[in-house]
């Protein structure tokens, strides 16, 4: 995809064209998008479009498979064509849906008529969805979910400034799944058996907004943090749309029209989840995911000080989440690790307070991660505790999972709404009690290499 991006009524339209064989008459109808895929190589069930193994994505076809993968397609036969076969790989594939931005409510049929799979669903970035779904041979699931895709694009002809992670700046093309123009659904572990994905836009949905740094971005790599893996704690009708990137501080969030983008998209109802800190206190250094050469922007001053504008910053930005009728909620920046003795740092100094403080000070709900976190590295213990990051600062896969379960917690203290839909094997969780412990942690971790990874090397900048 490349930036600047399009119309967005003629791209609706070419979405469905694409999925459906003919376009439909009118935006209107355009806003009404339902897919229905299947996977097996044998007789396929009314409604449902076959793809088979060697369909690899194209613009034009409009779905199929990420590049890197040997995808399988399965036939058990019987007389079910929904049962009766499947696509698999080793260790993952990767399929992907041309679509307009919005949220979907996603329908996986997974299993095997013959022999027991294990299937692990993300979307998007890596965003975990099921962990680990088991079927025994012969039984079928059926699991839903929401997913949030987005582009770039504010208005017509205007769009946000993405930096050198997310775009090409030599061809424009974006480098993740985050901004892209598609939808795209990631198989992993023992033997995932995808049978049927059927796909509808909704519009009802509540979106959980996440805005912060690169310890709450959609990571590549070993790398991972809560807001990734939040999905996997909340059910139907609610989808996350993390919108947190790299090197962000709050002022810059707002100078890179990302604080526009995520107003321009919230509804009353919804949700912003706030995380700022790790990066706010930097006075005097570039934004490292800026060009050197790029001096768009009074860089120098998107540092802050914690108990003033940090403060006074997160407070208007909660205020003006709640003026527009959406559900603020703050959430304290966790604790980074000594990785040589496995001890949290004070690195953060008073930022982790002073944002539990500008929670006060607007009347809005809080997260205090930044406690719960510490809690969580003390109890683990200086051989087991860097094992949850990466570097010291970014959270490794585990990393985030546990602190995901430190933030569903915060939901239920926090008595949000929100918690009505916290699924119903998610349990209690005590950070000074955590289960899992590293070596139960059993999700794949996908390897270098891996199908559309989205770490791969950032282009250098034009000179």
């Amino acid at each position: 995809m490349k930036i600047p991006l399009f119309d967005p009524r003629g791209f609706a339209i070419a979405a469905i064209a694409m999925a459906l064989g003919s376009a439909p008459a009118s935006a209107e109808e355009a806003r009404t998008i339902r897919m229905k895929f299947a996977f097996g190589p044998g007789a396929v069930a009314p409604g449902f479009t076959s793809v088979k193994p060697d369909m690899v994505y194209s613009r034009d076809r409009g779905y199929g498979f990420e590049p890197g993968a040997t995808v399988k397609a399965v036939d058990r036969g019987g007389s079910d064509p929904l049962h009766a076969g499947f696509a698999t790989a080793d260790p993952l594939f990767k399929f992907s849906v041309f679509v307009p931005p919005g949220n979907y409510r996603v329908t996986l049929t997974l299993g095997d008529a013959k022999e027991e799979t294990t299937t692990t669903v993300k979307a998007e970035t890596r965003r975990l969805i099921f962990e680990r779904v088991h079927t025994k041979a012969g039984e079928f699931v059926t699991r839903s979910f929401i997913v949030n895709t987005r582009t770039p694009e504010l208005s017509p002809g205007n769009v946000m400034k993405l930096d050198s992670r997310e775009i090409n700046p030599l061809t424009h093309e974006a480098l993740t799944a985050t901004w892209d123009d598609k939808l795209t659904f990631q198989f992993s572990d023992a033997k995932p058996a995808v049978c049927a994905l059927e796909l509808e836009k909704v519009d009802n949905a509540i979106t959980v907004f996440v805005i912060g740094d690169s310890t709450v971005t959609d990571q590549g790599g070993e790398l991972g943090t809560w807001a990734q893996m939040l999905p996997r704690w909340l059910k139907a009708p609610v989808a996350v749309a993390n919108h947190a990137e790299s090197g962000e501080t709050m002022k810059a969030f707002r100078m890179e029209n990302r604080w526009f983008k995520v107003m321009s998209e919230m509804k009353p109802g919804d949700y912003v989840f706030m995380q700022f800190g790790h990066n706010d206190p930097k006075t005097s250094l570039h934004n490292r995911i800026w060009p050197v050469e790029d001096t768009q922007g009074d860089w120098v001053n998107t540092g802050v000080e914690a108990n003033t504008d940090y403060k006074w910053l997160l407070a208007s930005y909660a205020v003006e989440v709640r003026r527009r009728g959406g559900i603020p909620v703050i959430v304290s920046p966790m604790t980074r690790i000594n990785m040589t003795t496995g001890l949290p740092t004070d690195s953060l100094g008073e930022f982790p307070q002073a944002a539990i403080a500008a929670a006060q000070l607007a009347g809005v709900a809080s997260i205090d991660l930044y406690s719960m976190s510490v809690d969580l590295i003390n109890t683990l213990g200086p051989k087991l505790a860097p094992r949850t990051s990466g570097d010291g600062t970014h959270s490794s896969q585990y990393g985030g999972y546990m602190l995901s379960r430190c933030i569903v917690e915060g939901i239920r203290k926090a008595k949000l709404g929100l918690a009505d839909y916290i699924v119903d094997d998610a349990g209690s969780f005590d950070p000074k009690h955590p289960a899992p412990m590293p070596d139960d942690y059993k999700i794949p971790v996908e390897p270098r290499g891996a199908p559309r990874g989205d770490d791969q090397p950032r282009p250098a900048a034009k000179k």
